[in-house]
């Protein structure tokens, strides 16, 4: 097995690729510490991997709040006496137009989506710099690269702050032995997209080489990769799954 004997934490582990990761990983051998600001969605996943023969946990976290954060860490260590991965997947999305954007909105955005990644690499880092090992992972977003044909630009920003501050941690956690990536998909289909319409993803499905959307397991894959030992030379890349919709 790919993770057998890790523990992992998955924020937004209700979502389609937060729940296709928590059972990826869990089928892998990882037990899986699953962390959503609603509980009923994560613990339905949890459910799910237990049932299979998984270890699974689910918790009620708001990751923008730092005691939260702090509280969610420190419970998975106490609880299973190790933290091995960090999948920081929680996301928020909207997509009203720049003048329209009012402060609360942009101030939201950014805490669910930037802030959070900073509070729990910070406290993540903090547990594995003392093991020197660990990986990281982080969930950039296509729309960071071209600043978002669909998405509103808050959404954009704080999916370039991903990227940024994963190569930022990446340089201070490689002394330590410490993986730092990001994985940057493609639209994908998921309850966010699926509110676009139907138009819109027509749309934007055409402008895709392979013609479609990714899967939620597709996304997980790459961010299993990243997760693995098979990635241990690799740290500060912004893995593109986009079915070629960016190539660089």
């Amino acid at each position: 097995m790919e993770l057998g004997g890790s523990v992992a934490i998955i924020t937004g582990a209700g979502g389609a690729i937060g729940g296709a990761t928590a059972r990826l990983f869990a089928a892998e051998g990882a037990t899986v510490v699953l962390a959503d600001v609603r509980n009923e969605g994560s613990e339905e996943i949890a459910r799910q991997v237990r049932e299979s023969g998984g270890k699974a946990s689910s918790c009620t976290a708001d990751v923008s709040d730092e005691k939260d954060v702090v509280a969610l860490v420190r419970s998975t260590v106490d609880s299973f006496g190790s933290l091995d991965i960090l999948v920081n997947n929680a996301a928020i999305s909207m997509t009203t137009p720049i003048l329209d954007i009012d402060v609360a909105d942009w101030d939201r955005v950014l805490a669910v989506n930037l802030r959070s990644v900073f509070l729990l690499s910070r406290e993540a880092f903090r547990f594995m710099k003392t093991r020197k090992k660990g990986k990281i992972v982080s969930m950039a977003s296509a729309s960071a690269k071209i600043g978002g044909l669909v998405v509103g630009a808050h959404y954009a920003a704080s999916k370039a702050g991903v990227i940024c501050f994963t190569k930022s941690l990446a340089l201070q956690a490689a002394p330590y032995g410490i993986n730092v990536n990001a994985v940057c998909p493609g639209p994908t289909r998921t309850p966010m997209t699926e509110a676009w319409g139907e138009k819109a993803n027509e749309e934007f499905a055409a402008k895709i080489p392979f013609k479609r959307y990714g899967e939620p397991r597709e996304i997980a894959e790459a961010i299993l990769f990243l997760a693995s030992e098979r990635s241990r030379y690799v740290t500060g890349e912004i893995l593109d799954v986009n079915g070629g919709l960016i190539m660089d």
